[in-house]
């Protein structure tokens, strides 16, 4: 029966087969879709998730870009604060003074003494100008450049560097009162303004250092020798034409400066025809220099000038009672005067002599008389003994001998040093000659004086204006 299969048996199985590999085939087909439908499934995924991503990338940028401009704006807003707290800072205003290099720096109003602001000893020169040459040409030709006149110049060194001081302490004192003095000030405020920060600058130090005389503050007809005594209640006004004369030391080397105050421009031209006559003063001054040439030259410059006030025209006059003065140790008024008018003294100007060169205009008369209450005084240089009975007056002279010597003192100063009830004593030492009274000299009332100072040496070399400044 093996060998024999019969036809029925055969198709059965071709048709099996037939099933079979139909059956295989659908299998396969089915797993086929259903790993096309995996990978669609995962390419959706990751479509997705590429979407996710891009989403959240997108956030994450836009978030960094958030905080980033949040930081910038923060940042923006610490800086601006910093700005403005940086020009708030700025706007501060710097307290004047301080140090410098090590070196103090004045304070406003000045209260450092010079000495501290030059450390090192050496005070500033003053203006330095050639003598004039002679017109006989005789002298003062080479003085410049003269080996011997250079040595001289060293052996005064230290005598000069003193009255630089004080010329350098009168400087920043007055450069301050220029921007003090106001209409509306009492004198009495004003005088004492100006010597306690003069007495601070100079470092005040009895007879060694101090004040010369007592600051003048001569007003309109009154052209000097006017300070305020206790009570006095004179204001200064906007039309008034004010003198600010004071002076200072070291070891009796004066410095005699002055400058007028004159807020209204209505008096410019006497200012002016003032300021310039010392000017010329100054330029003709020098060694060999007649005393009268100076004067000459002085009125011929300042009569030059008018002013017109009220309508009315006036010549600027040269106060020809009043003068210019040598200065020595101690001594204001040394002996010889620069006149300011023609005439006069032919007398020379010498070698290291110290020279007042001031000039007084005037739209009254031209001269002036003694006027108004006593505040100046001072003792007598060549007066050295005096009988006295007053015990008041003895007592009175040991102050002013302890205090003042023969420097220029007013009645403010005793009071100062606690002197009460002292006139009929201070009347006494001028009754016997021991003391001098110099009362304000004035011309006529209603006119307008003005006046301009400097001092200067007369140096072998050269003439120095000790006193000159950025100011005048």
């Amino acid at each position: 029966m093996a060998a024999v299969i019969s036809e029925k048996v055969g198709d059965e199985v071709k048709n099996g087969e037939n099933e079979d590999i139909e059956e295989i085939a659908d299998g396969i087909e089915k797993q086929e879709v259903t790993k096309k439908k995996k990978k669609k499934k995962k390419k959706k995924k990751d479509k997705e998730g590429d979407g996710t991503a891009d989403v959240n990338g997108d956030k994450e940028i836009s978030e960094q870009l958030e905080n980033q401009t949040l930081n910038g704006d923060a940042e923006e807003g610490e800086e601006g604060g910093s700005d403005a707290t940086a020009k708030k800072r700025k706007r501060k205003k710097k307290k004047k003074g301080g140090q410098s290099n090590g070196i103090p720096q004045q304070t406003e109003p000045p209260t450092i003494p010079i000495t501290e602001l030059f450390p090192e000893g050496k005070y500033p020169e003053g203006q330095i100008m050639e003598h004039p040459t002679p017109k006989d040409e005789r002298t003062a030709m080479n003085r410049m450049t003269s080996e011997e006149k250079r040595m001289l110049d060293v052996v005064n060194e230290q005598e000069l560097n003193e009255i630089r001081l004080a010329a350098e302490a009168h400087r920043q004192t007055r450069q301050y009162m220029q921007k003090f003095i106001k209409p509306g000030m009492t004198m009495i405020e004003i005088c004492e303004t100006l010597e306690t920060s003069s007495r601070k600058l100079i470092d005040e130090n009895g007879l060694k250092a101090g004040l010369a005389f007592p600051t003048g503050c001569s007003i309109n007809h009154c052209a000097a020798h006017y300070t305020p005594n206790a009570g006095d209640t004179t204001v200064l006004q906007y039309d008034d034409v004010c003198k600010i004369d004071f002076g200072t030391h070291i070891n009796g080397r004066i410095i005699d400066c002055a400058f007028t105050w004159a807020p209204n421009p209505k008096y410019e031209n006497l200012l002016k025809a003032v300021q310039e006559a010392t000017e010329t003063g100054i330029k003709e001054a020098g060694i060999d220099v007649r005393l009268c040439d100076i004067g000459e030259a002085i009125q011929e410059v300042m009569e030059s000038y008018e002013v017109d006030l009220e309508g009315k025209t006036y010549q600027v006059k040269a106060i020809r009672n009043l003068n210019g003065h040598s200065i020595s140790p101690y001594r204001i008024h040394a002996g010889k005067t620069v006149p300011i008018v023609k005439g006069g003294e032919q007398t020379k100007m010498e070698e290291m002599e110290f020279y007042a060169i001031e000039t007084f205009g005037s739209t009254g008369k031209g001269v002036v008389h003694e006027d108004m209450e006593c505040s100046h005084y001072m003792r007598d240089f060549d007066v050295e003994f005096a009988p006295l009975r007053i015990a008041k007056s003895k007592q009175l002279l040991n102050v002013i001998n302890q205090n003042f010597s023969t420097l220029a003192f007013c009645r403010r100063w005793l009071d100062r040093l606690g002197q009460t009830k002292y006139l009929m004593g201070l009347k006494n030492l001028c009754d016997v000659g021991i003391v001098n009274a110099y009362p304000p000299l004035c011309d006529v009332k209603g006119c307008y004086t003005a006046q301009y100072e400097h001092t200067i040496v007369l140096r072998p070399t050269c003439k120095e204006v000790i006193s000159r400044g950025d100011d005048f």
